[in-house]
């Protein structure tokens, strides 16, 4: 695909964070909708906590409960996000989109595949996720696990930033190496028009 621009490690990081406060809410929902369900067996809960005895186990156990409500919350919300629209809300306030390396849209299968990418670009110290500021096609692991790319709304640029910089030129006719003194062209001079006197109009 010729003039593909990619999502930047700034951009896409802001979109990821805006997911990621979206997110908490949903996977508090889960744990509290969790927890509810499984006090309504019997006080099931109750016993299970006074069987653990230790009150750092019955921590424990909450804690992969919230776990679990967090990965089943991401897995629905980014997998069904991508699969459908190819963003997720965060990528739509930012003006991203995610595709296949081959142009094609993504697919619920692909969407699927990039998030299990996740869990291996994340717990490396996120060195998965920083890939991206340093990969010439912007992708991350989870991307290249998935072969999609994240790409920018068309029409969505911004020539002061130096990776859309070239892209900008190149759109215009102007060659990369001629810098700043190109962007701008200088319209010729106007010579002001000479009074009509006399009924005599002026030879131009």
């Amino acid at each position: 695909m010729r003039d593909r621009r990619y999502g930047g490690f700034w951009r896409r990081l802001f979109a990821f964070l805006i997911d990621e406060v979206i997110l908490y809410f949903i996977s508090l929902i889960l744990f509290l909708i969790g927890l509810l369900a499984l006090g309504l067996k019997g006080d099931m809960m109750g016993r299970v906590l006074s069987s653990l005895g230790d009150p750092a186990h019955g921590i424990g156990l909450f804690a992969l409960l919230y776990i679990a409500a967090s990965l089943l919350a991401g897995m629905i919300y980014f997998t069904g996000f991508h699969g459908i629209a190819g963003r997720t809300p965060g990528k739509m306030l930012l003006g991203l989109r995610v595709i296949q390396a081959s142009g094609d849209p993504i697919t619920p299968g692909i969407a699927f595949l990039r998030w299990v990418g996740y869990l291996i670009s994340g717990p490396l110290f996120c060195l998965g996720f920083l890939w991206v500021a340093f990969d010439g096609r912007k992708q991350g692991w989870h991307d290249k696990i998935a072969a999609t790319l994240v790409i920018r709304r068309r029409g969505d640029s911004d020539p002061t930033d130096a990776e859309e910089a070239p892209t900008a030129f190149a759109a215009a006719g102007i060659p990369p190496s001629a810098g700043a003194e190109n962007a701008f062209i200088p319209l010729p001079e106007q010579q002001p028009e000479k009074p009509c006197t006399d009924g005599v109009l002026p030879s131009p």
